[in-house]
């Protein structure tokens, strides 16, 4: 029992020893670790002290050197400001010598004019005096003339202008028509040359053609079966073919009447054949007139195409082509105008050849310049207008247009084309056997132009020429002047429209002219 005591007492009293000495070992350990920490802190203070140094050393040293570049800049603004002070100070005074310049000589322009003006007064004064000396020795020499001439001094200042316009009207007139007269001799006589040579160069046989109107018939007793059961064949073939069938007591003959000649030449070869053939009613007459249709549309595009080709065009439209061929069936005065338009293009061609001209050209516009003529009869207006809408329509050149369109007038345009054309065109119509005519009818018509251009009052004589194509009118010019000249050629235009009945148009042309007339003794 002691040994238990005493084991008891042994261990607390080594459990005494063993706490007394583990708070002994972590005293000891608190403390090194206290004095360790304030180590630690006494060092962060001094690296602190020394960053706070060096940073107010650099904050120092930042501010002194923004102070010493802010000052620099503020001595270099105000040097720039003290230059420019004295730029303009110079400146100012430089102004100010030249406005003093100024006065100066404003001051002496004003003593120069207050100066002129005073010898501006005084020749002003000498002036009126010397005017009105001149006034009273006028008036005197005008005195004395008209006591001298027996003249009032309005009537010597306007006989005195008359006498001075008489005179410069005179040798006016006389060197325009010295002028005019060297123009027209070296004009005819070029004109002249190139005529001949195309003549010469050209001589195309011409055949005077006309469109048949009158069929012939093997017996009268073929006029019956023509007409028909009650008219009915007769109606159906006028009604087909759009012309009038005229039968009357001409033995064995038939005549058709119809404005178009295209639809007259395929009524009469229809006619012919059904003629031939024997069988005549509606539905036979239907079908020959459609196969002969057939044939003619193509003839006249064969015929169109061989024009060109003999005149040597390329690159016509077919249908201007078309057209050409039905100039085949018309004619004028007699001549074919298909082969008057042949021959026009060659001539044309020749003579643009002789004055430096485009002869392609000229051959187009010649072989064209009557292509109206095959539409005329279906539309209003005359053929040389309807001729060139036609060819614009289809993109020909305007050197084409204007010799379509202006081959009949004085084209004022500044074009040689149509002026050309019509050369040609005169040339070709007026060649010996070109066209045929009745001279009586002729020389009625001839003479039915001239008596109407002379009912006209102011006419003094009258000319038909071309052919009864223009009549040339000569007036007195002291009862017609220039403005009633021109409304008396539509007059008698209009009059010539009213009474005759004539192809084509007829150009009407009014001569006012003034001749003086004196002697050289």
């Amino acid at each position: 029992m002691n040994t238990a005591i005493m084991l008891t007492g042994g261990i607390g009293i080594g459990a005494v020893v063993a706490f007394a000495l583990g708070w002994f070992v972590r005293h000891q350990l608190g403390r090194a670790r206290l004095s360790s920490a304030e180590q630690r802190a006494h060092a962060v203070i001094a690296e602190a002290n020394r960053e706070a140094d060096s940073a107010r050393r650099d904050a120092l040293l930042g501010s002194r050197e923004e102070a010493l570049r802010m000052k620099q800049e503020v001595e270099r603004e105000t040097a720039l400001a003290r230059n420019a002070q004295l730029e303009a100070e110079r400146a100012f005074q430089q102004k100010e010598a030249a406005f003093n310049r100024r006065v100066e000589l404003i001051d002496k322009k004003d003593r120069d004019l207050k100066k002129g003006e005073g010898d501006l007064a005084a020749r002003e004064q000498a002036v009126h005096g010397r005017q009105a000396e001149l006034d009273r020795l006028t008036q005197e020499q005008t005195a004395k003339l008209s006591r001298i001439a027996g003249l009032s001094p309005e009537e010597a200042r306007q006989q005195l202008i008359t006498s001075i316009e008489t005179e410069a009207r005179t040798e006016a007139q006389r060197r325009a028509n010295e002028i005019r007269d060297t123009a027209q001799r070296n004009a005819e006589r070029e004109a002249r040359k190139t005529i001949a040579l195309a003549i010469q160069r050209y001589a195309g046989d011409h055949v005077s053609e006309t469109s048949v109107s009158v069929v012939h018939l093997p017996s009268d007793d073929m006029k019956g079966r023509i007409i028909g059961r009650e008219g009915r064949n007769i109606r159906s073939f006028e009604t087909i073919t759009g012309v009038d069938v005229i039968i009357d007591d001409t033995p064995e003959a038939v005549v058709l009447s119809g404005f178009d000649p295209v639809r007259r030449e395929i009524a009469r070869l229809a006619l012919e054949r059904l003629v031939a053939d024997g069988r005549i009613h509606p539905a036979r007459i239907e079908e020959v007139v459609a196969k002969v249709k057939e044939e003619v549309e193509s003839r006249i595009q064969e015929l169109g195409e061989m024009a060109c080709l003999e005149v040597g065009i390329i690159g016509m439209h077919a249908e201007l082509q078309k057209y050409l061929g039905r100039l085949h069936y018309r004619t004028s005065y007699g001549q074919n105008i298909l082969r008057h338009s042949v021959e026009t293009a060659h001539l044309a061609g020749m003579m643009a050849a002789e004055i430096g001209m485009d002869q392609k050209m000229a051959k187009r516009g010649g072989l064209m310049h009557d292509i109206g003529k095959a539409i005329d009869h279906d539309q209003e207006g005359t053929h040389p207008a309807l001729g060139m809408e036609l060819a614009a329509r289809y993109g020909e050149p305007q050197p084409v247009l204007d010799a379509i369109g202006y081959h009949h007038d004085d084209y004022a345009g500044g074009s040689l084309w149509p002026v050309l054309i019509s050369a040609a065109d005169a040339i070709s119509g007026a060649r010996p056997g070109a066209r045929r005519e009745s001279l009586e009818i002729y020389i009625k018509r001839l003479e039915a132009l001239e008596k109407i251009a002379n009912a006209f009052p102011g006419v003094e004589k009258s000319y038909a020429i071309q052919a009864g194509r223009e009549v040339r009118i000569m007036v007195e010019h002291h009862k017609v002047d220039d403005a009633r000249a021109q409304g008396l050629a539509g007059d008698i235009a209009r009059r010539i429209e009213k009474e005759l009945q004539y192809p084509g148009q007829i150009r009407v042309t009014v001569i006012r002219e003034t001749r003086a007339v004196d002697y050289a003794k």
